[in-house]
């Protein structure tokens, strides 16, 4: 009798603890189920991801604090055609290595970051419609021996970013090529500019910046690939897709797109 009476005391306390475990900690579960979209109207401000050390698409201006480019602007607008001035845009840093992390523990609620849609990437996070064509290409110094990725050898080194499809690509494409990667373009192109290595990868949109910013650079071979940017969510938040793909349409339709574009974007 007293072994079941016990028994049924710690299967009470059991059950209370529990109940209380759920009741404290529950917030948290339901913090991170919650859906994005709602929880951006809640809070009335949208957090996107966006890179400060890319020239034309997202680079901090040293001397006034603020990130400026294509992706900023374009941020901007996406979030006034979807929310009017009732939900402000805020920004976080991101790298091609830390973008899908911070977008899946909360830490912003959208990533646009010359992120490239593909197959692997689409298993880790939803994507919205191509918002811009990019390719990849090479950046090298005037007058090299490296005119175009044929002439990627295993005496050439390639710089490149990591986390990003380039540094895979040009191991497929040119696999005999020494690869060194970098964790953001700003280092990878100070490398370049210090011999330590023959070319630069990556898309040619971000290396028109780095050519506009050193006139000695150019680029060379035309594209070997092609990246489509989208903008990324946490996977599961189709709402919040559906709503950026809205709003991305009608920017385009009323011109707002093109005007944005040719702002930053001058081939």
């Amino acid at each position: 009798m007293f072994k079941t009476k016990k028994l049924l005391k710690m299967a009470f306390v059991s059950t209370v603890a529990a109940a209380f475990l759920v009741g404290c900690g529950g917030g948290d579960d339901a913090q991170e189920d919650k859906d994005v979209l709602a929880q951006i109207k809640e809070d009335k401000k949208i957090v996107f991801g966006v890179k400060y050390d890319t020239r034309l698409f997202g680079l901090k201006n040293p001397s006034t604090g603020d990130v400026e480019g294509f992706d900023i602007d374009l941020s901007k607008a996406l979030a006034e055609e979807m929310f009017g001035p009732d939900v402000k845009p805020e920004y976080k840093e991101v790298t091609s290595k830390t973008r899908v992390g911070l977008l899946n523990n909360g830490k912003i609620d959208a990533v646009v970051a010359t992120m490239t849609i593909n197959e692997e990437r689409k298993k880790e996070v939803d994507f919205t419609d191509v918002y811009f064509d990019a390719g990849q290409s090479l950046l090298v110094e005037k007058g090299s021996k490296v005119q175009g990725i044929e002439d990627l050898s295993k005496d050439t080194t390639v710089l490149a970013v990591k986390g990003s499809t380039s540094a895979v690509n040009i191991r497929e494409k040119a696999p005999e090529a020494k690869v060194l990667e970098f964790e953001n373009y700003a280092e990878a192109f100070t490398a370049l500019k210090s011999n330590k290595g023959d070319a630069l990868t990556t898309d040619d949109s971000i290396l028109y910046g780095m050519a506009e910013e050193d006139p000695s650079f150019e680029l060379v071979g035309g594209t070997f690939t092609e990246e489509p940017y989208g903008i990324a969510v946490k996977k599961g938040n189709k709402e919040l897709v559906d709503e950026l793909n809205k709003a991305l349409k009608s920017l385009k339709d009323s011109g707002k797109y093109d005007e944005i574009k040719d702002k930053w974007i001058k081939e």
